[in-house]
């Protein structure tokens, strides 16, 4: 397969969206009354979920017909004006920056539809079909959810969603196009990966930042020093399975790793703001612990589901890997119901949780 390159400028735009998913992020910081209320948890997803297909359609795009040229350059640049609309439209309040934050999210996608529409033109055979199909198809969802504009209240997310969708539809819809024409398995597993990465880098910033660790302080630099170890060891666990794991000349639709990547950075969101939750001290005992396990179990599932199917044959992990990495997260959880715990306990806990995860499917 030929090898494919992340410019520059695509590291550019993933700076703009991880500031994003940033944002969102502290959605889940808000507490009241010991817990988060379930409108905030709701408003995560569903601010999250439009982000991120965002970003995921400039990148199938830049897979299968990307290159360095000027017209691509200024579709890209383009793209991160409304990125940058989409940001600014960020809130809890999502009410009052309803249509700003439509317009962000409309622009990004009819950016991406044009771009598909643009290269079927110099595209011939499967390769033409394919982008035409999606240059015709996602106006589909696009068109419904700015149909959102006409309504109010709740009936207008419930537009808003239907045409994200059948936008995220579209490329299931159109398997059998896309397999004709394969993604970049190495180019894509590359982009989420620095994606990723990105966002395991703002996680350890904006921690820091909650904490603040000063000098003679020792219990905030003690918790300093464990979130950063929990944190390197959930990034040795994917990196190492990423680059020596992976089998990056498998051939497929690449399906598997964007709709599977939804549920793992929406799961390092959670843990990052569960880092910050267990430092503050503000949420009662009993919810964070389902709030943090159940993020790191999120985690554990959609990696390990991911790299399960591109793993090399032969190292492929086994049913019994699986029951071993639930029974310690499952037992951990279990003895921290039945004895209440200090925070920085559970912290422990899920770094040797993830030290085993990561030596035992890396080895």
């Amino acid at each position: 397969m030929e090898e494919k390159k992340v410019t520059w400028l695509e590291l550019f735009y993933d700076l703009l969206i991880v500031a994003a998913i940033a944002t969102v992020t502290h959605v889940l910081l808000h507490v009241e009354n010991g817990y988060i209320h379930s409108d905030y948890l709701v408003k995560f997803v569903l601010i999250f979920i439009p982000i991120w297909w965002a970003w995921v359609g400039q990148t199938m795009f830049i897979n299968c017909y990307g290159e360095d040229l000027f017209h691509h350059r200024i579709f890209l640049i383009l793209q991160m004006f409304f990125a940058l609309i989409m940001i600014a439209s960020l809130s809890v309040d999502f009410d009052s920056y309803y249509k700003s934050f439509l317009i962000g999210y409309i622009g990004l996608r009819a950016l991406v539809a044009i771009q598909y529409l643009v290269v079927q033109r110099t595209e011939v055979g499967a390769r033409k079909k394919a982008a035409l199909f999606f240059g015709k198809y996602f106006w589909v969802g696009i068109i419904i959810s700015l149909c959102s504009l006409f309504f109010d209240s709740w009936v207008k997310y419930l537009i808003l969603y239907t045409g994200i969708l059948v936008d995220i539809l579209i490329p299931i819809i159109g398997r059998k196009r896309l397999v004709r024409v394969p993604t970049n398995t190495a180019h894509l597993f590359e982009r989420f990966g620095l994606f990723t990465i990105i966002l395991f880098g703002e996680t350890l910033v904006s921690t820091l930042a909650v904490i603040q660790p000063k000098q003679g302080d020792w219990n905030s630099i003690l918790f300093t020093i464990v979130s950063f170890v929990l944190i390197i060891s959930m990034w040795w666990q994917y990196f190492d399975n990423l680059e020596k794991k992976v089998d990056k000349d498998i051939k497929t639709a690449g399906q598997l790793i964007i709709y599977g990547h939804l549920f793992i950075l929406m799961s390092l969101s959670m843990i990052a703001a569960s880092i910050r939750l267990l430092f503050m001290h503000e949420v009662n005992y009993y919810f964070i612990l389902f709030f943090v396990f159940g993020s790191v179990l999120l985690y554990f599932l959609s990696t390990s589901f991911v790299f399960h199917q591109y793993r090399y044959k032969k190292q492929r992990l086994k049913i019994y890997h699986l029951g071993l990495f639930l029974g310690i997260l499952v037992g951990f959880f279990i003895l921290n119901l039945i004895i209440l715990v200090p925070n920085m306990i559970i912290m422990v806990e899920l770094i040797v949780f993830f030290v085993i995860y990561a030596k035992l499917t890396t080895v």
